[in-house]
C-alpha cells in the first residue's frame, strides 16, 4: 500500500480511520451534535409533557393558556425546546440524504430544501411562540 501525504492526514485507510472520513471532513462534531441535542430533547420533553398536563389541569382557556406560558421559564423551555428539536431533526435528515440519495444533483438539492425546510419551519415556531409570550 502506497501512502500519499495529505495536509492533514495519510491517504490510507488507517489515515481515514484516525482522521477524515469518506465525506473528506470529520463527522465527529456531527455525531456529537446529534448525540447532544438528543439528550437535550429527551430533558425537555420531560418538561412539555409536564406543561402540557399542567396546562389541561389549570389552563383551560387560552387566556390561561397564554399567562402560564408567560410565566416562569416556561418560554425559555419552549423555544429551546423547539431549536433543539429542529437542528436535531436537520441533522437526521441530513444523515439520510447523504446516506440513500446517490445522484449528487439530487443529493445538495434535497440537503439545500432540508435547510431551508427546517429553518422556516423552527423560524415560524419561535416567531409563534414569541407572539404568544409577548
Amino acid at each position: 500500500m502506497k501512502l500519499k501525504w495529505n495536509e492533514t492526514r495519510f491517504d490510507s485507510a488507517l489515515g481515514r480511520a484516525r482522521g477524515l472520513g469518506a465525506a473528506g471532513s470529520s463527522a465527529l462534531h456531527h455525531w456529537v451534535h446529534q448525540r447532544v441535542t438528543a439528550i437535550a430533547n429527551v430533558v425537555l420533553s420531560f418538561w412539555l409533557v409536564l406543561f402540557v398536563l399542567t396546562l389541561v389541569h389549570t389552563a383551560p382557556d387560552y387566556a390561561g393558556a397564554r399567562a402560564l406560558l408567560a410565566s416562569g421559564l416556561h418560554p425559555v423551555f419552549a423555544l429551546l425546546f423547539v431549536v433543539s428539536a429542529f437542528y436535531h431533526a436537520k441533522l437526521g435528515l441530513q444523515v439520510v440524504v447523504e446516506d440513500y440519495v446517490p445522484h449528487e444533483g439530487i443529493k445538495i438539492a434535497s440537503l439545500l430544501a432540508v435547510k431551508f425546510l427546517v429553518i422556516f419551519m423552527a423560524t415560524v415556531c419561535v416567531v409563534s411562540i414569541l407572539k404568544v409570550v409577548v
